[in-house]
């Protein structure tokens, strides 16, 4: 399900979606038509504009919050012009299962869009790096995460993104090994390494969100 107030963009959507294979169950123009036909009949993910009718400031990040909250299994994918750090980070470290902020810039590079689209849809995150960069802009002299390695600091910020171990060799050109590696030392680093019953991967991104 679509939620964007610009026709235009809307209907592209639509046409992009169907072109690959994806069925839109419903399209609609701002957060509380989202929300009803998401009772009606929830779909596997919805996409949603951050700044929608009527007050065209943050209704579709409240709309997808409202989603996240009663509809669990419906994943998110935010799309935005904007960072809204507020929302984004509530959205971000409520739950990193079945969520995803692109910045809009990112749907014209179709193939990012789509592999985002998806991911979120299997129940994975998808966070755009500049969302992830500015939401992390004030915590790069924090301890501990100040002990982290440049390469250590790459991998945790493809981490961030939802990224897998597997996913983020192919991006830093590395072996799966090696990933695997820089993860443990993050989780050392970061004092998780005995976090029994946690998720560590999931920890380590909300110490990096909200440090």
């Amino acid at each position: 399900m679509l939620a964007e107030d610009s026709t235009l963009l809307r209907e592209g959507l639509v046409r992009l979606l169907a072109e690959e294979d994806h069925e839109v169950a419903a399209a609609v123009g701002d957060g509380d038509a989202l929300i009803a036909a998401v009772a009606g009949s929830p779909p596997d993910v919805v996409v949603v504009d951050v700044r929608m009718p009527p007050t065209h400031t943050d209704e579709g990040l409240r709309a997808a919050l409202e989603i996240r909250r009663r509809w669990p299994g419906v994943g998110v994918l935010v799309l935005s012009q904007y960072v809204e750090k507020r929302y984004a980070t509530e959205l971000i470290t409520a739950d990193t299962t079945g969520v995803g902020y692109l910045l809009k810039d990112r749907v014209a590079q179709v193939e990012e869009f789509l592999d985002a689209l998806d991911r979120v849809g299997a129940g994975g995150a998808a966070f755009d790096p500049e969302v992830v960069r500015r939401l992390l802009a004030h915590s790069t002299h924090a301890d501990p995460l100040s002990r982290l390695t440049p390469r250590e600091r790459d991998v945790l910020d493809h981490m961030a993104q939802g990224h897998t171990n597997a996913s983020i060799a192919a991006h830093l050109h590395v072996s799966q090994s090696a990933v695997e590696k820089h993860v443990n030392a993050i989780f050392d680093k970061l004092d998780l390494s005995h976090a029994a019953g946690y998720s560590r991967r999931v920890l380590a991104v909300l110490r990096y969100l909200g440090s």
